[in-house]
């Protein structure tokens, strides 16, 4: 997990989960519209999954 991707995850959750396929971002995409701090958790836990 890089530094530019946690910056990505904490300004633009979907953005930063984008390679990890369409599951994850559509995931994140829809916890980031419920709430900005569900999203931004979504994004690092899947980041720091896959590694």
């Amino acid at each position: 997990m890089s530094l530019l991707r946690v910056i990505l995850a904490i300004i633009f959750p979907p953005l930063a989960v984008i390679d990890r396929g369409c599951g994850s971002v559509l995931i994140v995409l829809l916890l980031t519209c419920c709430g900005w701090v569900p999203g931004v958790i979504a994004a690092l836990v899947i980041l720091n999954k896959n590694g």
